[in-house]
């Protein structure tokens, strides 16, 4: 027995064992190849899971479409050096567009970004000729009132799916069984043999309770089918809702992706997707990955020259405001997308494990089926012959025949377990809809399974670990440290330095921000941005009161958007009386190398001696060993002489030293201990100060004594022999940056064969995230839909029961 246990694992590791992540379709055909003997029904045997040879033909369509698109791009300015003008297509105006007050209509309005048509934009007044022929200011944005007339005129912004298998369906691909087939057949025999033999009513009872225990598996296996594809609906359409921002009625809101309408104002940031066509207002260093659309893997820079985005592709770099000009199926991306079907979801691994054991029991059940039917009829053949004679039969015996066809049909169903898939799915689901009950969102059902076989845990700090709402705690400037308290610390400030060096403090917490101030109607501001941004601009409007409105004036020339792997944040701004002044933000220690100036208390630069650079760094690391982050803020003045395509990069002068808190969330802790008693670990990597994350770390029970905490780079100089011995030992990483987070998940799993979970709240993460075998996106500040709690929530549901 031991040697045969041994073969079928050795069998099925061989041939259905498939890796964690992203099973090859191969591999997926090998064991589709062998459960397929066996179970001729590919409706029952592979529902809720991809068509592969479907699957194929849509990506050779969807490439094609890709090339089509691409050449379409390169060939449209040459072409309108072509096309007369008295020769383009008219768009009439239809009368539901004029009474409306609008002068273009919806299809000139969708071509003019799908096509890329420069020549139409200009003809048109470029942007603002566009606004205002859709009745849009593009500082105000749309009118909240207008927002039924203009989706009914314009669409909404849903892309036409494909429509839901009825009930009816399902029963009739469960009537597909060969199975069911023959067990009906043999009901059917059944019921005429009976009445030849035995008359109505009785020649029909064993015919009837087959038919009525078919009739119940159909109805079980339908109603299951039809309730997994309900739920799978549901939760492809909350995944797919995703929060932007757009400015409407003067102000900047949040609003769901489907409630996109034309003539919309959207903010878009790094990592965020373009969620309709429309044309470029006004940004900074706008790079577009525009691959999933036209296939070019090279990124596009959008200017006011080359103004259109397209919805499906994604911001990589810089930020921007964009006039939405077709939403849903009037995009390029909604075309695309109607032209294709989904091929099913992946199987998950244990169900690739599970259909592989099933093959097995199938097997074995067709042979001992096979030899229970020849075993009944020889010994039936051999009684007949000894008593009665091989040559006389009786209609009896025909009965006695098929009921013994119907007891091998009848193992061959109850050997192969065909639901045993089906529950694994459904189990599935029913975590993945648990979870979303706790705010996780899961995208992949696979996840639900995989994550409770994470042995590792690579934690980010904020959004995660803490609550991601983030407040100033202390301040350092003039040589003088203050614990922000409101009214009396900003009161305390203002007696201590002088008028001036508050004007250049303001201006660089509101000039250098990606933030926003929104007013809302019960008068009280609303901040719409990331949470350390919204930390200073709260600082900065409690100091501001009513005296300090300069700052209102600057004109911003340049932005360089924050970037994790520079961690700073510049901007080139024109001051009121003609002067070019630069102002920068970021991590401390990067930010106080560029420096080599300090304002003094009546707002004078003077050069930073090594002292005074020592003093500085002493108030950052009692402020990170405080638990707070720390950020440092600088300026520079330039002539007007100064390129302004470029911003200055050193020579700067520290205005101050903010020290802000995040307070760990409740219950992180216990979560953490519970990890750890499940046999998982759990690892910081951050990047925060090397202080600041060892002292959160300690709080939340991550870092021991034992424990080590690296810094990045000193991390990213280790050879592979190094990192082997190394990253056992490691618990924090703070100072990262985001290929070595990526580098420690890739060795976890292939030096250490670890499966790894990551969680991250921005788009720094999105490289491990990617590589791991569970990434989950976290936080109040993520670039797509994304929620607090979701940590607390993975550890309860998954490794509690560990």
């Amino acid at each position: 027995m031991e040697g045969r246990g041994w073969g079928i694992d050795s069998y099925l590791k061989h041939n259905f064992d498939l890796p964690a992540k992203n099973p090859s379709e191969d591999a997926q055909r090998k064991w589709r190849s062998a459960v397929g003997k066996i179970v001729k029904n590919r409706r029952r045997r592979f529902r809720m899971v991809p068509d592969l040879d479907k699957r194929s033909e849509e990506e050779a369509k969807k490439r094609k479409i890709q090339e089509k698109i691409r050449v379409a791009l390169y060939v449209q300015q040459a072409a309108f050096h072509f096309i007369d003008a008295a020769n383009r297509k008219e768009h009439h105006l239809s009368e539901e567009v004029m009474k409306a007050g609008f002068s273009i209509s919806p299809d000139e309005l969708a071509s003019i970004a799908s096509g890329h048509d420069i020549k139409s934009l200009k003809m048109h007044g470029g942007v603002e000729g566009i606004s205002r022929k859709i009745n849009v200011s593009l500082d105000d944005g749309i009118n909240t009132t207008d927002f039924s007339m203009r989706q009914n005129l314009y669409g909404a912004n849903r892309y036409v799916e494909k429509p839901p298998r009825s009930f009816w369906m399902f029963v009739w691909d469960a009537l597909q069984d060969l199975t069911l087939i023959i067990l009906m057949i043999c009901a059917l025999i059944s019921i005429v043999v009976g009445l030849a033999t035995e008359g109505w009513p009785k020649g029909v009872y064993d015919g009837l309770g087959i038919l009525l225990s078919i009739f119940l598996v159909v109805i079980v296996t339908a109603v299951s089918d039809y309730k997994q594809s309900l739920q799978f609906r549901e939760l492809d359409k909350e995944k797919k809702n995703i929060v932007i921002h757009v400015t409407r009625d003067g102000s900047r809101q949040k609003v769901s992706i489907y409630d996109l309408v034309v003539g919309d104002i959207v903010h878009l940031s790094i990592g965020d997707q373009v969620p309709a066509d429309g044309l470029f207002i006004s940004g900074y260093s706008l790079l577009i990955d525009e691959s999933s659309l036209s296939g070019e893997s090279e990124p596009v820079y959008i200017t006011q020259e080359k103004p259109f985005l397209l919805a499906g592709t994604t911001v990589q770099d810089g930020s921007a405001k964009m006039l939405v000009t077709a939403v849903g199926m009037h995009t390029e991306w909604g075309r695309l997308m109607g032209t294709l079907s989904q091929g099913g979801e992946d199987e998950t691994p244990l169900q690739v494990k599970l259909n592989g054991v099933a093959t097995i029991i199938g097997q074995i059940g067709l042979v001992v089926a096979t030899l229970t039917f020849v075993v009944l009829i020889v010994r039936f053949l051999v009684d007949k012959g000894m008593h009665v004679g091989l040559l006389t039969w009786f209609p009896e015996d025909a009965l006695t025949l098929l009921n013994y066809f119907a007891i091998s049909v009848t193992i061959i169903v109850v050997a192969v377990p065909e639901g045993l898939p089906l529950a694994v799915t459904l189990s599935l689901a029913f975590a993945m809809k648990k979870l979303m009950d706790d705010k996780a969102l899961v995208r992949h059902l696979s996840a639900c399974e995989t994550m409770g076989s994470a042995s590792c845990i690579c934690t980010d700090k904020t959004g995660t670990l803490t609550t991601n709402h983030m407040v100033v705690d202390k301040i350092w400037i003039c040589e003088v440290s203050k614990s922000f308290r409101g009214k009396e610390t900003i009161n305390d400030l203002k007696a201590v330095i002088s008028e001036k060096v508050l004007s250049i403090l303001l201006q660089c917490i509101f000039e250098n921000s990606d933030s926003e101030v929104v007013k809302g109607k019960d008068g009280k501001n609303t901040i719409m941005g990331t949470p350390t941004e919204a930390a200073l601009l709260e600082f900065g409007l409690e100091l501001e009161g009513e005296c300090y409105a300069q700052h209102r004036d600057c004109k911003k020339l340049r932005v360089e958007p924050f970037n994790s792997v520079k961690k700073k944040m510049s901007v080139l701004v024109s001051l009121p009386g003609g002067r070019i002044r630069a102002f920068c933000k970021g991590a401390s220690e990067i930010l106080l190398q560029m420096c080599d100036k300090i304002i003094d208390s009546d707002g004078n630069s003077v050069p930073l001696s090594e002292v005074q650079t020592k003093n500085i760094l002493d108030i950052i690391n009692t402020f990170a060993c405080e638990a707070l982050r720390t950020l440092c803020l600088a300026f520079k003045d330039v002539d007007e002489t100064y390129e302004r395509d470029k911003i200055p990069a050193d020579g700067y002068t520290l205005i101050a030293v903010f020290g802000i808190k995040d307070p760990v969330r409740p219950g992180v802790r216990d979560a953490v201990q519970s990890c750890i008693a499940a046999g998982v670990t759990v690892r910081m990597v951050t990047g925060d100060n090397i202080n600041t994350a060892k002292a959160i770390a300690r709080e939340c029970g991550i870092l021991t004594d034992d424990g080590l905490a690296i810094e990045g780079s000193d991390f990213r100089n280790k050879s592979p022999e190094e990192m082997k011995d190394l990253i056992p030992e490691i618990q924090v990483m703070a100072r990262s940056l985001p290929l070595d987070k990526h580098t420690l998940v890739t060795n976890l799993r292939s030096m250490f064969h670890e499966v790894v979970a990551v969680t991250g709240d921005g788009t720094n993460d999105a490289p491990a995230l990617h590589e791991a075998d569970i990434g989950l996106a976290m936080g109040i500040a993520g670039t797509e839909h994304a929620s607090q709690g979701v940590l607390l929530s993975l550890l309860s549901s998954c490794f509690g029961s560990t």
